[in-house]
């Protein structure tokens, strides 16, 4: 089954609501074949921040540090039950451009879904600024991307186009203002890390149905966007 995603490497929620799909698919015996999308949280980002990710949070979305602290180790939980190790206190955020165009030349050589991981695991588990370039060239090197090519992107503006028009599509044809955002067998669209069995539905009713695109009755869900980055209060 296609799933198309759009995501950030840098968005938690982006990073749970993957291998919360991946685990739902797997125990249900459905093949997933999916495709990234890119989308940046903050495209004005510096390469690489000057204070921890939970001050910097803190002040962009209006919350005190303690209750920025309370919401990273929400995530942590949440994560920690997908069988990920968030390491929010070490986690170094910075510009995902960059990220996003290595993406893209992964899916040149079929390693977008490796490519995708590998940025995720860098950044919320090892905590790795994901916005310098040597360690975008550090993870690309870890999924066999030749370093010439590597190098290559990074020197010029390659695959700048591919990721804007992601982005356009996102904003002017999907109307998406946070990420993660699905779209199962280009019929149903899901927005958010939404719960186990709001993935099953989706995946069994994109597997049955013949209509055009189509919305879920889906909850609201931890999601990510310009303004915020929240789990619903009822979750």
């Amino acid at each position: 089954m296609r799933i198309d995603i759009w995501s950030d490497v840098v968005c938690p929620f982006c990073y749970i609501g993957k291998k919360r799909l991946e685990n739902v698919a797997r125990e249900a015996g459905i093949d997933i074949e999916v495709h990234w999308h890119s989308y940046e949280l903050d495209p004005n980002s510096p390469a690489t921040h000057d204070s921890s990710n939970t001050i910097r949070l803190a002040r962009k979305y209006g919350k005190t540090v303690e209750q920025m602290e309370q919401l990273q180790q929400q995530m942590a939980e949440m994560a920690r039950d997908e069988g990920i190790d968030f390491q929010w206190r070490k986690a170094q955020s910075g510009n995902s451009f960059n990220a996003h165009r290595m993406i893209h030349l992964a899916d040149s050589h079929g390693l977008a879904d490796a490519a995708k991981e590998a940025f995720f695991y860098a950044y919320m588990t090892e905590g790795l600024p994901i916005g310098e370039r040597d360690v975008v060239e550090q993870v690309a090197a870890r999924i066999g991307l030749p370093a010439n090519e590597v190098k290559a992107v990074l020197d010029s503006d390659h695959f700048t186009d591919d990721v804007r028009q992601d982005e356009q599509i996102a904003q002017q044809q999907l109307g998406i203002s946070g990420v993660p955002f699905f779209i199962f067998n280009q019929q149903i669209g899901l927005s958010g890390a939404q719960p186990r069995e709001v993935f099953l539905q989706a995946l069994q009713q994109a597997a049955s149905t013949k209509r055009d695109t189509d919305t879920l009755e889906d909850s609201a869900a931890p999601v990510c966007n310009d303004e915020a980055c929240e789990i619903p209060d009822h979750k």
